[in-house]
């Protein structure tokens, strides 16, 4: 018999988490509810961990377990496999936002970062345009939830107004967008059209096949300086991947950039040199194939960890649904959002990040004082339906 596994999700992200699974290549024998309250539970095999003589091989074998499996991983025949392609993302999803499955509603202005207001899975920014590009192509969706807030703010962000960087009505917007599935679509297209898909096309014309490579590519797409260490690294080797062999290239070029980094002017790209750590050692290990399930940043990429729900994105409690108070432990989820980005409209300054703390509830008494109401702190479900964005 098959090792069966199952996954918590939400029932709403069950038919998305079902193609998911699917296009990994697992068999998925249904869902059954869980018992709680909008989740399910979704049962699945991997018939590629069967033996021949269809022995259950352990759920989360190592790779070195599997007959063949160090050829089979670097036996590419010049295309990733959907689960290395998502490896690949999961791997700068760390290196971005410090999650495997990315932050979508990351917001970050860094002093000294040239690119300014930074946001999103793979942090695009307002200094090079592309953030604007990003908010026009959502706001251009008819089913986003935050298209029409963002899009009168398109004319500003188009001429990368670097007032925006201190704008936290702006920031709690892009916070909150991050539940919405459509801002999670775009942007995984949106960086797919930006990023990985130029790193595939560097990529085939050098003759890097192997998933590894690919990663090494694609971080240098999104962090910048693609071509100058490419052509470093080209002249110091003798030949490009072609000529010198793919892994002593790569192996090649992640030293190269471990030195530009770490001897860069920038001081914020001298702390980013834990990247090329973090390849050399999937290069040291061998892993050119990125076999799951493999350890970035002290972190397990796996087929569990690149599954579900992003870690700033929710999907439920409606908002009416529940009173809100501070209480231990802190609530949180999407009727907190809203009603702290319902606050933020009203001029409250209040971080729309989704948890009722202790400043959700010096914001909710703020405005309870400036209405002229018994300052609590504490809303009904009725109040917080009223207060919440809509």
């Amino acid at each position: 018999m098959p090792v069966i596994q199952t996954r918590l999700v939400s029932c709403s992200d069950c038919a998305t988490e079902t193609e998911f699974l699917r296009n990994l290549g697992l068999t998925v024998l249904g869902c059954s509810p869980t018992g709680g309250p909008g989740e399910c539970q979704i049962s699945f095999f991997d018939p590629r961990l069967a033996s021949a003589e269809g022995a259950a091989l352990p759920a989360s074998p190592d790779a070195a377990a599997l007959p063949g499996a160090a050829a089979l991983a670097t036996a590419l025949p010049g295309s990733l496999t959907p689960t290395q392609a998502r490896t690949c993302k999961a791997i700068l999803n760390l290196f971005e936002t410090g999650d495997v499955v990315g932050l979508y509603g990351s917001v970050t202005v860094l002093p000294g970062d040239t690119g300014q207001l930074t946001f999103g899975r793979s942090q695009t920014t307002l200094g090079s345009g592309n953030l604007a590009l990003l908010i026009e192509r959502y706001a251009g969706n008819p089913a986003a939830r935050f298209g029409r807030r963002l899009a009168a703010l398109l004319p500003r962000l188009q001429a990368r107004d670097a007032s925006l960087n201190d704008d936290e009505h702006l920031k709690n917007i892009l916070r909150a967008s991050a539940d919405d599935p459509v801002m999670r679509d775009v942007q995984d297209d949106f960086f797919d059209d930006q990023y990985w898909q130029p790193a595939l096309r560097a990529c085939k014309s050098l003759g890097i096949s192997t998933a590894l490579g690919s990663a090494v590519v694609y971080d240098s797409h999104i962090q910048g300086s693609w071509k100058l260490i490419r052509d470093r690294t080209t002249a110091a080797l003798g030949g490009a991947p072609q000529q010198v062999g793919e892994q002593r290239w790569i192996s090649g070029y992640v030293q190269a950039r471990h030195e530009w980094l770490a001897t860069h002017s920038n001081t914020l790209l001298r702390k980013t040199v834990y990247r090329m750590d973090a390849f050399a050692r999937l290069i040291a290990l061998g892993n050119w194939g990125l076999a799951l399930p493999i350890v970035v940043l002290n972190r397990e990429v796996s087929l569990q960890t690149m599954s579900g729900l992003p870690l700033d994105a929710f999907d439920s409690p409606a908002p009416g649904t529940r009173p809100l108070a501070l209480a231990s432990p802190m609530l949180k989820g999407l009727d907190v959002r809203l009603l702290q980005l319902g606050l933020s409209e009203l001029g409250v300054d209040v971080r729309a990040d989704a948890i009722y703390g202790q400043a959700s509830r010096d914001a909710v008494i703020a405005l309870q004082r400036r209405q002229g109401l018994p300052a609590t702190g504490t809303l009904d479900a009725a109040e917080v339906l009223r207060l919440a964005a809509k």
